[in-house]
């Protein structure tokens, strides 16, 4: 019994503190420097009680398993979690020989740029909430199936809208 409570133990904890570590990463990548320190305080807390634990009980290949698969339950839920809950915004550039104007992105509530527009292509960027990445690239597909299109995700914006 109390080697099913070691596991459940460190299982649990490793998903909070990988959990915690992988949205610390998102942080970092925006520069939110306080957020960023309380977190990384908490996470090492919670993995040197983890280790701690694990390397003071017997060897054996069930505290191995609840430590690995904690650690990657810790990060899938870290990930979902960063996706879920954390405002991203990402950068579309597009390259298109069919779209001609952008009226329809912009009545679709897309802010839109037109970076070079000559007579055989136009080169857009789009600035948009990670939540409505779906809906521009579908209606970009729907103006040109063929439009190369690369997304990047954005540190911050400054000025203009969304």
């Amino acid at each position: 019994m109390t080697l099913l409570f070691t596991c459940i133990k460190i299982f649990f904890a490793r998903i909070l503190d990988v959990s915690l570590n992988t949205i610390r990463t998102t942080f970092v990548l925006r520069g939110k420097t306080s957020i960023v320190a309380i977190i990384a305080f908490l996470e090492i807390t919670i993995w040197f009680l983890v280790a701690r634990t694990a390397l003071n009980t017997e060897l054996n290949l069930f505290i191995v398993l609840s430590y690995s698969g904690g650690y990657t339950t810790g990060t899938i839920i870290g990930t979902i979690i960063t996706d879920r809950f954390i405002k991203t915004n990402v950068e579309l550039l597009v390259i298109s020989n069919k779209i001609k104007n952008t009226k329809k992105i912009k009545d679709n509530n897309f802010g839109v740029t037109i970076l070079s527009k000559n007579t055989n292509q136009i080169i857009l960027l789009i600035e948009t909430n990670k939540r409505r990445l779906k809906d521009i690239t579908n209606l970009i597909n729907e103006l040109d199936n063929n439009a190369f299109i690369t997304i990047k995700e954005t540190r911050s914006i400054i000025n203009g809208y969304m």
